[in-house]
């Protein structure tokens, strides 16, 4: 185990009560997709909406608290808010939370003060990309500003996350194709939705994004995907089998990162039920696939750097 990641895990686990403790780990967990947020902030938030189940006061603390007794000790926040100045919350609180690598930030393409917003931000080692909706990239209205922005990105040695539905996915394979320099993660496995209806759109779009080196997969966001009652989606690696056997044969054993999505996780299943799942899955795959997933691949992704 990494020295630092040792002491971290300790560390947590010797403040914390008794069942939140850490679990015995032989790898590395991360977890590269939480969100992070608090209503009651002056200017509150634009996202979760009020009255959603998620509209609560959402921070590290809460989510060690699900995380560590399954040996999950750091983590990658993605910004949802499309807010310029909430890019600057999530860094502060990033600077704060030890447990947290790194960020990926919202920073719109066509927004004129891009370049500025991108050189403002990336001046912070804890700011390790930006993710785009999947309509931000259409490159039959925006191509110039797209492509500008995602050089821009690359030059940066940052990395885009892209989320958005299967429609989408040909215009990420587009993008990966134009700026091949670039690394791109996919977000919640493409969208695939309830695994007992896979279109085959989804199918095809995967197939043909593996094909381009520097696109990765986080395999995040599936069982609150499923059709069925909020929170009780079946944890069993067997329901999601075609979902995650289609992802394994695209894009092997090297390009697959691990993601909660949590607190959104939680309308699917608790974080337990959403973690068991994928660790039941890859550990079918040998030792060596679970250690790149939950560790070794997020860093090939987002170059995220040991905190101090």
């Amino acid at each position: 185990m990494h020295r630092r990641h040792f002491l971290q895990t300790a560390a947590a686990a010797a403040i914390a009560p008794l069942p939140l403790r850490a679990a015995p780990e032989t790898v590395r967990r991360i977890d590269t997709h939480t969100h992070f947020y608090d209503p009651a902030r002056p200017g509150g938030v634009p996202w979760p909406e009020k009255g959603s189940s998620l509209y609560r006061k959402v921070m590290p603390a809460d989510w060690r608290s699900l995380a560590l007794p399954h040996g999950v000790a750091e983590t990658i926040v993605i910004e949802a808010s499309p807010w310029l100045e909430d890019n600057q919350w999530v860094q502060d609180l990033a600077i704060r939370e030890k447990c947290i690598l790194g960020f990926i930030g919202n920073l719109e393409p066509m927004d004129p003060g891009f370049p500025a917003n991108l050189k403002r931000f990336a001046t912070s080692p804890l700011f390790l990309g930006i993710r785009w909706r999947g309509e931000l990239i259409s490159q039959e209205k925006n191509k110039a500003d797209v492509l500008a922005c995602a050089r821009q990105l690359a030059k940066k040695d940052l990395t885009l996350d892209l989320n958005g539905p299967p429609d989408t996915l040909p215009q990420a394979v587009k993008l990966a194709a134009d700026v091949p320099d670039l690394r791109i993660v996919i977000d919640h496995g493409g969208s695939p939705g309830d695994p007992r209806t896979l279109s085959a759109d989804w199918k095809s779009g995967i197939t043909a994004l593996a094909g381009h080196p520097n696109v990765f997969m986080k395999v995040s966001g599936l069982l609150e995907q499923v059709k069925c009652e909020p929170g009780q989606a079946p944890g069993d690696p067997a329901f999601h089998r075609p979902v995650l056997d289609h992802l394994w044969a695209a894009f092997g054993p090297d390009r697959l990162i691990y993601g909660s999505n949590w607190p959104v996780s939680d309308q699917g299943a608790p974080y337990a039920t959403v973690f068991k799942m994928v660790e039941d899955y890859f550990a079918s795959k040998g030792s060596a696939a679970v250690e790149k997933y939950f560790g070794k691949n997020s860093q090939a992704a987002y170059r995220w750097k040991e905190r101090q």
